[in-house]
């Protein structure tokens, strides 16, 4: 079996060399492309095949992986005219789209491959840089049924919980349910602790005490440990503009089907208002800073002081900052 993996980013050079091991334990072949050659050539010193193109990658194998930044991307490599996966798919074959995409577009997509008796299935992951690093990622899966039970021990090859969740389609709106609930969530975690220092509580020590209630126990709070706590942005886990891609896609998203966001869209909002100070490529969560400057607090923890509160309660175990 000949396995392709297109976009060889953060999350898919990660995604790919986990891949990657299961296929050379397993004599199958990888072929690689990126618009980059540069960021393949790891993988082609290890015995990867490159591809000049999508559809180069489509001719020689079964079955592709896609690691791509958004759904424009993802329609180019998937079905642009000469060098598209669609002119270079055989029958029967398959296309895992791993991206954080719009409903609409992959139902598109999959539409259009299915006239070459192909098959498209949106695929997003979830798990950041780390879970991809250490293949503790969920990937949710939408579209031919089969496909999913035939190359799922692929996906099982760099994610612990890949799951199919129905038709094409259900993978990018659980996504998108799971990145804006998060959005919003932090921007309620925002107000709040802004709401306590201001009261007098000193960050850190509100941190460890909200973490010991019904709340805190689910580890709810553990999230602010990386960027919101020491005031740390950069390098990103996850760029803002990454994220602000995601909320316009819950978001619009919502509109389409006419479901009221009132808080998702003011997370959004503060995200558009990041973005505007030229946050982009610093982490997502530094849309918090605009409310820090708004409550007119200072949250800056030593990053020694937060490692020794870590230390006397741990996060949960599963957590990915144990991995």
């Amino acid at each position: 079996m000949k396995v392709g993996f297109i976009g060889l980013g953060t999350m898919g050079a990660y995604m790919a060399a986990n891949l990657s091991k299961y296929l050379e334990s397993s004599n199958h072949g990888l072929v690689v492309h990126d618009v980059r050659r540069e960021a393949a050539e790891p993988f082609l010193a290890k015995g990867a095949a490159w591809a000049a193109s999508p559809r180069a990658v489509a001719e020689a194998c079964d079955v592709v992986f896609l690691s791509l930044p958004g759904p424009k991307e993802v329609e180019a490599v998937a079905t642009a005219d000469g060098d598209g996966l669609i002119g270079g798919l055989k029958a029967g074959g398959a296309v895992f789209d791993l991206s954080t995409n719009a409903p609409s577009m992959v139902r598109k997509i999959a539409a259009q491959f299915a006239e070459k008796g192909c098959h498209f299935l949106d695929a997003p992951v979830s798990g950041g840089p780390s879970g991809a690093r250490s293949g503790r990622l969920a990937i949710w899966v939408g579209g031919d049924k089969a496909s999913f039970d035939e190359y799922k021990v692929l996906l099982d090859a760099f994610a612990d919980q890949a799951r199919y969740i129905g038709a094409i389609g259900a993978g990018s709106v659980a996504k998108l349910v799971h990145n804006c609930a998060g959005y919003a969530i932090q921007t309620a975690l925002a107000e709040v602790f802004t709401m306590g220092v201001k009261g007098g509580v000193e960050p850190l020590a509100l941190w460890e005490a909200v973490r010991t209630g019904a709340v805190g126990r689910s580890r709810a709070f553990d999230r602010l440990v990386d960027q919101f706590l020491p005031s740390k942005y950069e390098p990103p886990a996850f760029a803002l503009k990454l994220a602000l891609k995601d909320m316009t896609l819950a978001t619009d998203l919502g509109r389409e089907l006419g479901v009221p966001m009132r808080l998702s869209n003011l997370a959004y909002a503060d995200m558009v208002e990041a973005m505007s100070r030229g946050w982009e490529a610093q982490d997502s969560r530094s849309a918090m800073k605009l409310q820090i400057e708004r409550a007119g607090v200072e949250i800056a923890v030593d990053p020694e002081r937060i490692k020794a509160a870590l230390e006397r309660d741990p996060p949960a175990a599963g957590d990915p900052k144990r991995s």
